[in-house]
């Protein structure tokens, strides 16, 4: 079989991990550092499809990039940014799209942003309305108000604007247009969402204020901000390191360790989930501040987890870990229950769908509903199956996962889009003590 994994079952897992670069951080970097004069060094830099096309893009609009192993070192774009001659292709990558277009948004160029199949069925009206409101022309050229996405920057003026949804991707698609405004611009969010970019804005004496979920930036207007180059140190990506933890915790006997990883409090939720459902996690901040977010250290001890209720004001911030935690929910005693979720419909792929499809095959109790699943946990997981991660990479590696407490082998395919975020991941699995055949297609 192509470009698929079969995952053993595994009776312990036990190690120390580092998990790459957060990829939200590493984004947003990249570009910040695309924006500043100099050279800019970014250490620990997530070099993964999704962040190299980020990359890739600012190169051809002026920007220097060389890579040295996992630091990524930036020259920052020395006047105007070229034209692209042709479209701007971020891969699979949401978070390149809608900050890009931000960025480009308060540029003099008429640009086009496209992406593989998956990313050009997400949404990208949510982006139009704000960007078209600050002055910029954008025409999705995709069905159903989809990409790719035709922008036609310059002359951007602050709007006043409440977010429709929580996102923040959106929110910091209008922060990055925002630095090339004239005027001020003020968003509400309805729930708090992420905050990478603010954090980075502060680092860097932009003005920015905050009072809840109000956010406010005065504009620099068509030059945008003069920023000075630095270096950066990228914290290891909570989501990547969410699928050892919840491994761990539903393994009686398992102890695995993530060291350096991002400890933000808006990107941990998962670590509050797995607690409520008994699980025994261990969380050491580091001593000093080494990247724009706190991190540190956290083990977890396995053992018998118990369902729990899933949704509300926390799903903002655990919406990439809920493939993960329902993978813990069907390993619970009990029912888990996540809810308020509809966001999972238009991200890489429809993460409800998927997720209830996968469970069901592994002989999983699970109930669909339009904004969440309800699982019956507990149950043995049937072996022998093969799944679908349907092209998305958190689906992937959340089935990996759930096939270590399997009665037989499970196969996954196809498995490629893992490397989309989580380069190193099988590599990972098996010096954990995981065992993984794969087989890949060129």
């Amino acid at each position: 079989m192509n470009d698929s994994a079969q995952i053993h079952p595994c009776a312990s897992l036990s190690g120390v991990v580092r998990v790459p670069g957060d990829k939200s951080i590493s984004h947003r970097l990249a570009m910040l550092a695309a924006l500043a004069t100099g050279r800019s060094r970014i250490r620990g830099f997530l070099c993964s499809e999704d962040c190299v096309n980020t990359v890739k893009a600012l190169q051809t609009m002026g920007a220097g990039a060389v890579f040295d192993g996992t630091t990524l070192i930036i020259d920052g774009i020395d006047g105007p940014w070229r034209q692209p001659v042709q479209p701007l292709d971020v891969g699979n990558s949401g978070t390149g799209m809608r900050l890009l277009a931000g960025l480009l948004a308060g540029q003099p160029l008429v640009t086009e942003l496209t992406g593989d199949a998956s990313l050009c069925s997400r949404p990208m009206g949510r982006i139009k309305e704000p960007l078209e409101r600050m002055g910029a022309g954008v025409e999705l050229l995709g069905k159903d108000g989809c990409a790719p996405i035709r922008i036609s920057g310059g002359r951007l003026h602050g709007i006043d604007y409440a977010l429709p949804v929580a996102s923040a991707q959106v929110k910091s698609c209008v922060l990055l247009a925002a630095l090339f405004a004239d005027g001020r611009t003020t968003l509400n969010e309805p729930l708090p969402t992420r905050d990478h970019t603010e954090r980075l804005f502060h680092i860097l004496g932009l003005p920015l204020t905050m009072e809840g979920t109000r956010l406010s930036l005065q504009g620099f207007g068509p030059t945008g901000p003069a920023l000075p180059a630095r270096d950066w140190m990228v914290p290891g990506d909570f989501s990547s390191a969410a699928f050892w933890l919840a491994a761990a915790a539903a393994m009686p006997g398992a102890r695995v360790t993530i060291r350096d990883v991002g400890l933000n409090p808006r990107r941990t939720a998962l670590l509050d989930v797995l607690k409520r459902m008994g699980a025994d996690i261990t969380v050491t901040p580091a001593d000093q501040l080494l990247s724009s977010d706190p991190c540190g250290e956290v083990a977890v001890t396995g053992g018998k987890l118990r369902g729990t209720r899933v949704g509300g004001a926390e799903i903002p911030n655990l919406i990439d870990e809920l493939p993960i935690a329902a993978v813990a929910g069907a390993l619970a005693d009990g029912i888990t229950e996540i809810r308020d979720a509809r966001e999972l419909r238009v991200k890489e792929s429809d993460r409800i769908a998927c997720v209830a499809t996968n469970l069901k095959a592994l002989g999983i109790a699970v109930t669909e509903y339009d904004d969440g699943l309800v699982i019956q946990g507990g149950s043995p997981i049937r072996g022998g199956v093969s799944l679908s991660s349907y092209g998305d990479h958190r689906i992937a590696m959340a089935m990996a996962i759930l096939a270590l407490f399997a009665d037989s082998p499970v196969t996954i395919t196809p498995v490629a889009c893992v490397d989309t975020s989580y380069p190193g991941f099988w590599n990972h699995l098996e010096e954990l003590g995981g065992h993984v055949d794969l087989h890949h297609c060129h």
